[in-house]
């Protein structure tokens, strides 16, 4: 996978909050993130303490965070947004870029995560849509809404709507198919198939997303 890391430049950039063993776990998705999206932060989450990086990332003007979680357990429901766009301070404001802090843990993990993390009350909470993520083919919940961390971002890159960004999000969904692919087919002690449709569908969508920077 190292030789197919796309690297790209795009507006939004990610803050990953991981808990505890989560970044050992070979199924972890958020690392595919970080090849994908240049502006990738990721930090260890605990309790009791913040890191001092982290709290300097989220206090620098440049961006506008936002959490990234279902709505329906954000209160007051007055921090939920749908969509970057609005009229009120929650909507992206003019010379910030969107950084999306995602949880990257187990659903029962990043529920305690979110309740349990105060410096994160005072963001706007981002809420997908099931319309616009049912689309999405790995489950890892009883939860049609419940999705993995790349999947996640993948949606978050499309709500931007700059155009590279949403280029990057779909080279994000092939990234994370050839990594399935891979992974799987090492489960079962099979080779890497380079010719497959999966590998073709990134190389396509790095392809688009090259002249797309370069045009």
């Amino acid at each position: 996978m190292c030789a197919l890391r796309p690297g790209l430049a795009t507006r939004a950039a990610f803050c990953l909050l991981m808990h505890d063993a989560e970044p050992l776990k070979p199924s972890n998705t958020g690392w595919l993130i970080a090849d994908v999206v240049q502006d990738t932060h990721a930090f260890g989450w605990s309790r009791t303490e913040v890191d001092p990086q982290l709290q300097a990332l989220l206090a620098d003007p440049q961006w506008q965070p936002y959490v990234v979680f279902p709505g329906e357990y954000a209160e007051p429901a007055g921090r939920v947004v749908e969509a970057l766009d609005g009229g009120d301070s929650r909507a992206l404001q003019p010379g910030r870029r969107p950084l999306f802090i995602l949880l990257d843990a187990t659903w029962s993990e990043a529920r305690k995560m979110f309740r349990k993390s105060p410096y994160l009350d005072g963001f706007p909470v981002l809420s997908l849509h099931p319309d616009l993520i049912s689309r999405y083919q790995l489950r890892r919940s009883k939860r049609d809404d419940h999705f993995c961390t790349s999947e996640v971002a993948a949606l978050c890159l499309e709500l931007v709507g700059d155009a590279g960004d949403v280029q990057a999000g779909r080279v994000l969904e092939s990234y994370l198919g050839v990594f399935t692919e891979r992974y799987l087919r090492a489960k079962h002690q099979q080779p890497v198939d380079e010719a497959s449709s999966t590998h073709q569908c990134l190389r396509e969508r790095m392809e688009a997303a090259s002249a797309k920077r370069d045009a």
